[in-house]
């Protein structure tokens, strides 16, 4: 058998798995109902592709009936470089309109204010604000953001070494201030299916990728998983079912003041 040949049955293989994971992600925690209009957060990373493929697909299957919209956010201090000719092109090839918007870190030229916050905090900020203005002007009442089962797994430790809560990005969120529902479809698939699976269909990398990509706690957090996948090469499906299976008995409970 050639090469191309195997390739060719390695990402159907692949392919399968995923939209399995993708659909069971969908099924259990109800995130597409009939009648959604859904914006895609689509970066041009790996995630982002994969997942505006996976909904431009099953757009097309008519239960539950919904539509979607990718926007892709350019942060104007931030220096990486994005190709959204690609971006453009690989939407219309899913039958998905495409909406570029340029925003900025803040309003005005002021440094003091980004020296308050980091940069990483920062340009999600930005970028998720600009996301949740354009869903609400495009009326559509979903946004689809491409988190990983990794990611939400390393958000959680995150929350629980710097922060002290036991809280992570969930697969489905209400949010308070704005008419508009988080979901993540991509929550029970891991990121090494979705680097095999972009490397297979050949999805373009941006130019230029964020420049404190690197120095970010997240990154710290991934060498941690690391480690811990040494001990338990299952770690990241531990981690996942002991947020499904929290024993508040077992737990400190404060007594209420009286």
């Amino acid at each position: 058998m050639k090469n191309k040949e195997k390739e060719d049955i390695e990402l159907l293989r692949l392919r399968k798995r995923i939209t399995m994971r993708f659909h069971k992600a969908c099924a259990d925690y109800g995130l597409i109902e009939d009648g959604d209009r859904i914006l895609v957060g689509l970066s041009g990373g790996k995630d982002s592709l994969a997942l505006l493929e996976l909904l431009g697909r099953r757009q097309k299957i008519y239960v539950p009936r919904f539509s979607v919209v990718a926007a892709h956010v350019v942060v104007e201090e931030i220096g990486y470089q994005s190709d959204t000719e690609y971006l453009s092109a690989f939407c219309k090839e899913q039958d998905v309109e495409f909406q570029c918007v340029h925003t900025h870190l803040i309003p005005s030229p002021s440094p003091k204010a980004r020296e308050e916050k980091n940069h990483c905090f920062l340009c999600s900020w930005y970028r998720r604000k600009a996301l949740f203005d354009l869903a609400q002007e495009l009326g559509c009442n979903k946004l689809a953001l491409g988190h990983n089962k990794d990611d939400i797994v390393e958000t959680l430790l995150m929350n629980l070494v710097y922060q002290g809560a036991f809280a992570t990005n969930p697969p489905l969120l209400s949010m308070e201030k704005f008419p508009l529902t988080l979901i993540r479809p991509l929550c029970l698939v891991k990121e090494d299916e979705l680097r095999q699976y972009a490397l297979l269909r050949e999805y373009r990398q941006m130019p230029k990728l964020c420049p404190y990509e690197r120095e970010s706690s997240r990154a710290e957090v991934k060498n941690l998983i690391e480690e811990l996948q040494r001990l338990n090469p299952d770690v990241l499906d531990s981690v996942w079912g002991a947020m499904e299976n929290i024993k508040t008995n077992y737990l400190p409970t404060k007594r209420p003041l009286r």
